[in-house]
This record gives structure tokens, C-alpha cells and sequence, in this order.
């Protein structure tokens, strides 16, 4: 698995309301960038779908030159026709002209980590993931991720290539890829779940995983981001935010440590 700090940062954030545009404030937006990777951040997910690539600029316009620690994540695979739409295209030829762009956008030789955003049902997976494993061998990406796949997408996408990292939605209240979180730890797959601390009603003020954040003199969303940390070795959580100070309020939740009896009852909420 990639050797990284557990919690990342999704740059996704970073844009208005529908990913479209850039952020309001770009100086503000680089300031994060650059704080979370003072505060240890080594993993930073992006993708040439948001704000049309001006999110990739973005990063590079702070971060560059890189960190000789720093991952960049970034993602093919969506169209984005208007700003309601996303929709997958895996076509090879296409992909493969994706990351010429976010080669060039992100200033970098190599793409350490590059995610089909979402699979194609029109193109064989087979065909997708084979586009990245000839990017791969090529050179200009060093390890294929998938997005928002299935146990059996993944382990279809294993017979053509090995993959090293699935980003999928996954927190306490969405809990639909239980078996993906399993075999990825088994198999050392690193899993990024995005809006990890999306936890809705548990995160009430009367619910117990308010109460374990009190014992832990902690906030709910650190307890939220502390159970994914303790559901997987490989789990690598991706919080977003725009944010200084929620920025420090996660990275924080490295430091908690919760016992078997708290992340039973926490895991108990269920989904």
C-alpha cells in the first residue's frame, strides 16, 4: 500500500457549488493547499472534471514544485457537458487524452496515482483499466485507482491490471461497500473514502457518537474520521474543506485513539 500520512485532503472543495468554476477566492484556496501540506498532508485528490480542470491548476499554481513526499491524485473518466452533469466516458483513446491534460495542468512527468472516475457500463472494464495499465507501462502514471466500483468491478478490473487504491463513498451513515472496504484491507488496496464525515443524524447532539466525542474531548466529526481510521488499516480518509480551521479539526483525528468498546458502539449506528 501507499506510503502516506492516513488522512488526505479532496481538493473537490476547493470550486462553487456545482464544481464548475474555481473558487471565489483562489488566494484563499492555495493558502489551505499549502497549510494542509505543512500539517503533514501527503495525499491530495483531485480530478480534470472539477471546475474543468482549473482544480488541477489550482493545486499545481500552490504546490509546485511538489513535496518529494506529496501524492497527487487525479481522475479520468467524467464529462462534464453542463454544470448538473457528470457523465462517464471510458473510451481509451479518451482517457488516455485525460491525463496528457492533467499531466500538463499539474506540471508533472508522472501521475503517482490515476483514478477511472467512474466506470463506463458502455465500455468493457477490461478496456478501461487497460488504458491506464498502457499509461502505466508508458510511464506517466505509477498506480491505477478506481472510483465508485463494485466488489465485482474491482475484482474485474484485477484480471487486467493490479490496482492500488479505490475511492469510494463510504462514512458511518453510508455504508453500502462493506465487502469493497473488506477485500481492499485483505488484498492492501488503499481505500479513500470521500465525504467521510457525512454522518448526518448520529452526529446529533444526544447520539452516542457525540457522547464518545465528549469522553475523547473530541468533536464528531474527529470521532467519525478516527472510526474510519480504525474500520481498515488501509483506510485513507479524504476530507474536503475550504476551511483553515476544519482543516486542522481533521488532520487532528490522528491523534485519537478510540478502545474496542467505543468503536463497537459507534459501529453499531450502522448505516
Amino acid at each position: 500500500m501507499m506510503q502516506v500520512n492516513r488522512i488526505g485532503y479532496g481538493a473537490m472543495r476547493l470550486a462553487d457549488a456545482d464544481i464548475w468554476q474555481g473558487p471565489a477566492d483562489p488566494g484563499a484556496a492555495k493558502a489551505v493547499l499549502r497549510r494542509a501540506v505543512e500539517l503533514g498532508v501527503q495525499l491530495i485528490d483531485t480530478a480534470d472534471a472539477y471546475s474543468l480542470g482549473a482544480n488541477e491548476e489550482l493545486i499545481a499554481d500552490a504546490l509546485h514544485p511538489y513535496a518529494g513526499d506529496l501524492v497527487i491524485a487525479t481522475k479520468a473518466g467524467v464529462t462534464r457537458p453542463s454544470p448538473a452533469e457528470w457523465v462517464p466516458l471510458g473510451r481509451p483513446e479518451y482517457l488516455r487524452q485525460q491525463a496528457e491534460g492533467s499531466l500538463r495542468r499539474l506540471r508533472l512527468e508522472r501521475i503517482e496515482l490515476f483514478f477511472l472516475h467512474r466506470v463506463d457500463p458502455a465500455v468493457p472494464i477490461a478496456d478501461q483499466v487497460g488504458a491506464l495499465k498502457q499509461l502505466q507501462e508508458e510511464g506517466k502514471i505509477a498506480r491505477i485507482g478506481l472510483s465508485e466500483v463494485t466488489l465485482d468491478q474491482l475484482r474485474e478490473a484485477e484480471k487486467t491490471a493490479p490496482i492500488a487504491a479505490v475511492q469510494n463513498m463510504y462514512n458511518l451513515a453510508t455504508r453500502q461497500y462493506e465487502d469493497v472496504v473488506d477485500h481492499t484491507a485483505e488484498y492492501g488496496i488503499a481505500f479513500l473514502p470521500f465525504f467521510p464525515i457525512a454522518v448526518g443524524e448520529h452526529a446529533g447532539p444526544e447520539s452516542p457518537l457525540a457522547e464518545i466525542a465528549k469522553e475523547l474531548d473530541a468533536t464528531p466529526a474527529q470521532v467519525a474520521l478516527a472510526w474510519l481510521l480504525r474500520r481498515s488499516p488501509t483506510m485513507i480518509p479524504i476530507p474536503g474543506t475550504s476551511s483553515p480551521l476544519h482543516l486542522e479539526e481533521n488532520l487532528a483525528a490522528l491523534r485519537l485513539s478510540l478502545t474496542d468498546e467505543q468503536f463497537a458502539r459507534i459501529s453499531a449506528l450502522g448505516g
